[in-house]
């Protein structure tokens, strides 16, 4: 998918580099806000929730010096259902097939908070390692000097970085260090392209990140969102137009009221919401319909996992 085209000034072979990084952290450490303040557009949802991410999600980000392909992974946490071992899995996978770590780390937590991230940090094997410290525009100096010698302390990195993810301080200098840490190469991808995500993706995506705003308690992880019709515009449209079908699907009757809300209030406040993001982002108007559907025990069901995009065969 290709977004705002910008213009390079050209740069020889041997000063440009390019590669993958992931990026690795905690729920809610702000991964995914980090990448749309990076990429300068929405693409991964975000909520203040945790686990809200499902799937590694690839952002691109091209500079004069270099073209930085970002993962946007799953928060890396323990737990024993089925669901949430895919999305540790998909996180360790896109360490796997980087050439660079990059460390996130909640500014506002300490100890234990790290420990399931840093034990993956500590396994990627030879990968230069940057550390980013974030929410620095809620901490004080004093804060920001006592973590980044806790983290300096578990692990010696290649390079450290304090930054805001809301408000965009010090990524200049992380964009620097990570690039200084790619190997030599020409651009992957073309300068034009923001992510390989298909608008069909982002528009379940959307759709679920409504449904965790608005839902409460268990509600929000136990729904999976199918696009069952997709049409772009068409030269017949009086105007551009997006028809979109979807499916919230759940695992029991009690959240299929619950997702619909009385008189229909809930999924309507839910289509609302992801139209309107969908439209922001599409820049044109959406014509969205959404069902609900009971599909028992969707989140324990390789098959069910795999159908709905949660599952890599491939990744164990």
């Amino acid at each position: 998918m290709t977004l705002g085209k910008s213009s390079l000034d050209s740069i020889t072979p041997q000063d440009h580099r390019a590669g993958f990084v992931a990026i690795i952290g905690a729920p809610n450490c702000g991964k995914s806000s980090l990448l749309n303040r990076l990429l300068g557009h929405k693409l991964a949802i975000v909520t203040s929730k945790p686990q809200t991410t499902r799937n590694r999600i690839l952002g691109v980000v091209t500079e004069k010096t270099g073209q930085i392909i970002f993962y946007d992974t799953p928060g890396i946490h323990q737990s024993q259902k089925l669901l949430n071992r895919s999305m540790v899995a998909q996180a360790k996978s896109a360490l796997a097939d980087s050439d660079v770590c990059l460390w996130l780390v909640d500014g506002l937590k300490r100890g234990l908070d790290h420990q399931s991230a840093l034990e993956s940090v500590l396994s990627r094997g030879q990968k230069p390692l940057i550390v980013a410290i974030n929410k620095s525009d809620l901490m004080e100096s004093a804060d920001i000097e006592a973590i980044l010698e806790e983290v300096c302390e578990q692990i010696k990195p290649d390079g450290a970085a304090v930054i805001s993810a809301k408000t965009g301080e010090g990524l200049s200098q992380l964009k620097k260090l990570l690039i200084d840490k790619l190997p030599v190469s020409p651009a992957l991808y073309d300068e034009d392209e923001l992510t390989d995500q298909s608008y069909r993706a982002i528009s379940a995506e959307y759709i679920r990140e409504a449904v965790f705003s608005l839902t409460r308690q268990e509600v929000p992880y136990s729904t999976a969102v199918t696009i069952d019709s997709f049409k772009e515009p068409t030269d017949e449209d009086r105007r551009p137009l997006y028809r979109i079908e979807a499916t919230i699907h759940v695992e029991r009757e009690s959240q299929k009221k619950l997702i619909i809300g009385q008189g229909g209030r809930m999924v309507k406040s839910i289509g609302t919401k992801a139209r309107q993001g969908l439209e922001e982002f599409l820049e044109t108007k959406v014509f969205l319909t959404i069902f609900v559907r009971i599909t028992h025990d969707w989140s324990e069901k390789e098959k069910l996992l795999e159908e709905f995009g949660y599952l890599d065969p491939d990744i164990k």
